[in-house]
């Protein structure tokens, strides 16, 4: 902190870096749209029926504003849908679209994450049961054309080469 002998030091220049360009991966994209917490709970609430503002923010405790700034961002995205209210009130429901149904099974696989890694043995937690035989949901696993479970390590991500040309234009936004 400057005193009255010292001089302030001059703030450090602002420098600008140039835009960076898009992801190439699809993880890294998806969690551009779903990877906080909030929007994440949001679309798990929606699963679960939740359409209205004052309902997301009564079973999520967030604030209204932090709440209205998700719902949009999921709404530009294409996650959710605004739409006229199911009871033919003045108000909006948040419905999920399309894209935001295929989200079903990274919520599933992260609940079952969950249970496995975040709960001690015993402890009690909310269980996602299949309405048509009563039974909890089966883990999820991604399979093989011939239906064997595929590991981690029977995978491999071939990473997309961009040239300079590319390079460029995703900066300049071409």
């Amino acid at each position: 902190m400057p005193t009255p002998s010292t001089p302030a030091t001059p703030a450090a220049p602002v420098t600008r870096t140039a835009p960076k360009p898009p992801e190439s991966c699809p993880v890294a994209r998806s969690l551009d749209v779903v990877g906080d917490r909030w929007s994440l709970l949001i679309v798990r609430d929606a699963f679960d029926g939740v359409r209205r503002f004052s309902d997301f923010q009564r079973g999520l405790g967030m604030a209204r504003n932090i709440l209205a700034d998700r719902l949009h961002r999921l709404v530009e995205a294409g996650v959710l849908a605004l739409q006229a209210a199911s009871d033919g009130s003045a108000y909006q429901e948040y419905v999920l679209t399309a894209a935001g149904e295929r989200l079903f099974p990274v919520v599933v696989a992260l609940r079952q994450w969950g249970e496995r890694h975040r709960f001690a043995a015993g402890e009690r937690h909310s269980t996602l049961i299949d309405r048509r035989t009563g039974k909890p949901v089966p883990p999820m696993q991604p399979l093989a054309k011939d239906g064997s479970v595929i590991r981690a390590a029977d995978t491999e991500v071939r990473k997309v080469k961009q040239d300079k040309q590319d390079i460029g234009s995703a900066r300049t936004g071409v």
